[in-house]
């Protein structure tokens, strides 16, 4: 791959990953620094698959984070389904809308998928969505 092309390419994952999540997260980074050939190639792929309806995305944001959220819990990668979820509340998702994503994972992965994953899920969803504490400590 050209060094040009590399680094177009580089640069447009960097782009998407700021634009969707806010930054590159640090596993992406890692990647980024020793792999950048593979960091560009799954910027490209990310950038394809993240695009939103006004780019031509057939889904919206918020549906594909949460498609991810879910897809995350039933393969067993929490801190990365944390990260969707964040993102998916972000783009407006409820946590009622997680709550029964997440129960559709227990259908089909098993109450062990909830109990390894979806509740930590929620969990931390709920704890984003929570308003923030006063400076005695209480909620407004």
């Amino acid at each position: 791959m050209a060094d040009d092309l590399l680094d177009a390419a580089v640069a447009r994952g960097i782009a998407n990953f700021e634009a969707t999540s806010g930054q590159v997260p640090d596993g992406f980074r890692l990647l980024l620094q020793h792999a950048p050939g593979a960091f560009a190639g799954y910027g490209l792929l990310r950038e394809a698959a993240m695009r939103a309806p006004e780019a031509g995305g057939a889904l919206d944001l918020r549906t594909k984070e949460l498609c991810l959220v879910l897809l995350d819990v039933l393969a067993g990668a929490t801190e990365g389904a944390k990260s969707h979820a964040a993102n998916a509340l972000r783009q407006g998702l409820t946590l009622p809308q997680l709550a029964e994503g997440l129960v559709l994972c227990i259908m089909v992965g098993g109450i062990t998928t909830w109990n390894r994953s979806g509740r930590v899920v929620l969990e931390h969803a709920a704890a984003l969505a929570a308003p923030p504490a006063d400076t005695n400590g209480r909620s407004p």
